[in-house]
């Protein structure tokens, strides 16, 4: 056998060595990454409601590697729910699919994709819901905060214990969302950093002014006493003109949903009395059209006048 021929089959068997050593690596590797990744998915995690089990899991972990799942988990954080990405997921779509089939089989096929379309906005619509019902009733506890600040400042305790003490003593959501800033001190954060996300998580005006005073009180050193006894009083007055502003444009918010309900009901009446015309109706292109401007010319309606009763005080 030539020189040639055995320096070609050595390098053929140490390439074939090196291959099998690669691929045995890449599979342990793989096999080590997943037993982790398991791992980690399948850890108890407690939940605040105190150990509730979880559903979804894997729905769950598969969306917060996306970047629209770990937006999702914002919005869901910012609501205060106990619910998981996968969970809220899961049951949207079920929903969907669920309004899809009965307004097919209740109105007429062509009412399906609507149905499941105004279930997936209407999701989304109960997010900013609650979000701004979290704000609202966190912006009513602002006195009660400041306040505690105050007298917590005026009896010579630091900034970043005043903030803790708050978190014990205020209920939800002002005492967990002090105990996330107190727990961002805690390892190391900035109060100016801590106050800033919790103006993030919860954009009022009210607030804004409130983490101003203390970033700017931290900041020079000097008394906040005074600052914040002024800043109480002004809360309440803000806090009772918002309640009177809200009570005077109840009738409007009613109005607003009460017009799509009107349309809703005709249909449902009109299918009543003549089985079989909504079907009739959406069996043809311009029935359709005709569904389809209505449902835009309500949805137009309650825009504007959920936009024309928005006062911002």
């Amino acid at each position: 056998m030539s020189q040639g021929a055995l320096a070609a089959g050595g390098a053929t068997l140490l390439s074939g060595t090196l291959a099998v050593a690669g691929v045995r690596a890449y599979v342990t590797g793989r096999d080590r990454h997943q037993a982790l990744v398991d791992r980690l998915s399948d850890a108890p995690a407690p939940p605040p409601s105190g150990g509730r089990p979880r559903r979804f899991r894997w729905i769950d972990h598969r969306l917060r590697t996306t970047r629209p799942g770990r937006r999702l988990e914002r919005r869901i954080a910012s609501t205060g729910l106990d619910v998981t990405v996968g969970e809220f997921a899961a049951y949207t779509v079920g929903a969907a699919a669920g309004l899809w089939l009965l307004a097919a089989a209740v109105l007429a096929p062509f009412f399906g994709p609507l149905a499941g379309t105004v279930a997936l906005w209407s999701a989304s619509a109960f997010l900013t819901w609650q979000r701004r019902k979290r704000i609202e009733k966190f912006i009513n506890q602002l006195p009660e905060l400041s306040r505690i600040l105050a007298n917590a400042t005026q009896a010579g305790l630091a900034l970043r214990t005043a903030l803790g003490m708050a978190a014990e003593e205020m209920e939800a959501p002002a005492g967990e969302e002090l105990a996330k800033v107190a727990d961002k001190l805690a390892v190391g954060h900035s109060v100016d950093e801590a106050l800033g996300e919790l103006a993030e998580r919860l954009p009022s005006r009210e607030l804004v002014v409130l983490v101003t005073t203390l970033v700017l009180s931290n900041r020079a050193g000097g008394t906040v006493v005074s600052s914040l006894r002024n800043l109480t009083a002004t809360l309440e007055e803000r806090k009772e003109t918002r309640r009177e502003v809200r009570t005077q444009l109840s009738q409007v918010t009613v109005t607003a949903y009460v017009v799509p309900l009107m349309g809703i009901g005709t249909l449902l009446l009109m299918d009543r009395i003549a089985p079989g015309s909504i079907e009739r109706m959406t069996g043809s292109w311009p029935g359709q059209t005709a569904v389809v401007a209505a449902f835009v010319l309500y949805g137009l309606g309650f825009f504007l006048i959920r936009r024309m009763s928005k006062i911002d005080v």
